[in-house]
């Protein structure tokens, strides 16, 4: 069993830090943390930037997170920014000034990654995790930046959605340096209060919330003060009332004081806090859990996973999907329609894999642009490609990057109007990016054809390469004479693209 030294690296909006693992087939044991204050989310979500200063001081501590990394001779890394980076105009500088200096590859991840990448930490804790969200649950992800609230069902992901409301960006909009919760508490608990009420209205409606599952940088310290470490960080409703009682009304100096942890620690503490009740306030759960995973830890996990075979028994792919389905369902998406669109667009992407190069990844792309290809029709009839263009682009499909959405958008884009062979050239798209939208495009339009009708006519199909033909055989007693006009539009663009010319061939039995 080959064991492997890892080292994760988590370029934060009020710390950074790094953690050392090895990895193997048989999991993840982590070997060392190290953490340096460095508030970078100060910069950015006052003014905007990340100022020389800070950059020039985050380049020391990578420096050094360097040099630790040689000390543990470790094999491989990942090194991620998180939202100051992601937020700041000078982001690409900042990158550019990291890789100069210290010689690390800092990537930033959006922020649909690096929630997914949360979950994968809690999936780590598989009996835990797995039992919790059979039931109805709410993942409440508190970080300096924002606040993620993810609802699982009978072990899928239902909905998720992101409120930038971050422990360090509340206390930078409050702009005070000592939080006092008697004089400041209630203006908290009003700008929580409004997105809350906003989530609960379009989201929870009627739902009855089991479970919290609370993550956050700062969390343990309040289950450390509780004395639930031993029950693995699980408190009931009243546990988590009682001790919050205990520091309500403190300043930052004194929750220190009764925590024993840094002054900068309480004072984001305080804020997380609140955030947490106003959770249980509003779902009226009855049990939470604070596990203590970071980013780092689902890095980590996700490394273990490519890289050492180490399994989860939760289905991350279905969760992707069912929130794609639940998107659609809310942009009154024609579900027939939808699901034999998938199934050909499938088919069709199985049978070209020879022609067309791509991977898993790809075809997951697909899926997704064939799950939210009408959406844009809930906005206007006559523009829907740019109006879901825009809705896609527009929302979070957790566990995708950036590029990815772009991808998926732009494919559910072009299904509808004409393609532009330009539409890259402004975005400094990659070529492999723009190569990836024009062929799935063209495997779309091919499938939407097939139902134009939307009556699904088309259920029993066989597709497969024939010479230089893709034989899509149908077999059907139905009048196609609609879908037979339509497909042979769509499959010039389809030849253009691959070389291969499909043909729809109807057969009676």
């Amino acid at each position: 069993m080959a064991v492997k030294r890892f080292a994760v690296i988590d370029v934060g909006s009020y710390e950074s830090e790094m953690k050392i693992f090895e990895v193997s087939s048989k999991g993840v044991i982590e070997i060392d943390h190290i953490r340096h204050l460095l508030e970078l989310g100060r910069d950015t979500y006052r003014t905007g930037s990340v100022s020389f200063e800070n950059i020039e001081e985050l380049c020391k501590v990578l420096y050094r997170f360097g040099m630790i990394m040689k000390e543990y001779r470790v094999e491989d890394y990942r090194a991620k920014a998180t939202s100051a980076i992601r937020e700041a105009k000078n982001s690409h500088m900042v990158l550019d000034r990291i890789r100069v200096k210290t010689g690390l590859d800092v990537k930033v991840l959006s922020n649909s990654e690096q929630r997914f990448l949360c979950f994968k930490a809690l999936a780590a804790k598989e009996s835990e995790f797995g039992k919790m969200i059979q039931k109805p649950t709410a993942i409440v992800d508190v970080t300096s930046g924002s606040v993620q609230i993810s609802l699982y069902d009978k072990d899928v992901l239902v909905v998720t959605q992101n409120i930038r409301l971050g422990s360090l960006r509340l206390r930078e909009m409050l702009d005070k340096k000592e939080l006092d919760w008697q004089h400041i508490g209630l203006i908290m608990e009003e700008l929580i209060n409004n997105d809350f009420e906003t989530f609960q209205k379009m989201f929870l409606k009627e739902k009855e919330i089991k479970n919290i599952i609370a993550v956050g940088d700062y969390i343990t310290y309040f289950t450390r003060f509780a004395q639930k470490e031993e029950s693995g960080g699980i408190l009931s409703r009243e546990e988590f009332m009682e001790n919050y009682h205990r520091l309500e009304g403190l300043s930052a100096l004194q929750v220190a004081g009764k925590l024993n942890i840094p002054v900068e620690h309480a004072s984001l503490l305080i804020p997380s806090l609140l955030i947490y009740k106003k959770a249980l306030d509003f779902t009226q759960t009855e049990v939470l859990w604070a596990p203590g995973v970071r980013l780092c830890d689902g890095i980590a996990a996700s490394y273990a996973q490519k890289h050492c075979n180490v399994g989860f028994s939760h289905d991350f792919t279905k969760d992707i999907l069912n929130a794609s389905y639940n998107l659609s369902k809310r942009y009154k998406g024609n579900t027939g329609h939808t699901e034999l669109l998938e199934i050909g667009a499938m088919e069709i992407y199985d049978a070209m894999k020879r022609y067309h190069g791509l991977g898993k990844r790809e075809r997951l792309l697909l899926q997704i642009a064939t799950i939210l290809h009408d959406c844009g029709k809930y906005i206007s009839m006559t523009q829907p490609g740019e109006c879901a263009y825009n809705i896609i682009m527009e929302t979070e499909i957790i566990g995708l990057s950036h590029n990815e959405r772009e991808i998926v958008a732009n494919v559910v884009r072009y299904n509808t109007r004409e393609f532009d062979y330009k539409f890259g050239m402004d975005k400094a798209m990659s070529n492999n990016m723009y190569l990836t939208v024009a062929k799935l495009t063209a495997i779309l339009r091919i499938a939407n054809a097939m139902d134009r009708s939307h009556r699904q006519k088309l259920k029993k199909m066989k597709v497969f390469l024939k010479q230089e033909e893709l034989m899509i055989q149908v077999e059907t007693q139905e009048d196609i004479s609609l879908e037979l006009a339509l497909f042979s539009q769509k499959a010039d663009f389809f030849e253009e693209v691959y070389g291969v010319r499909p043909v729809l061939k109807q057969i009676f039995r």
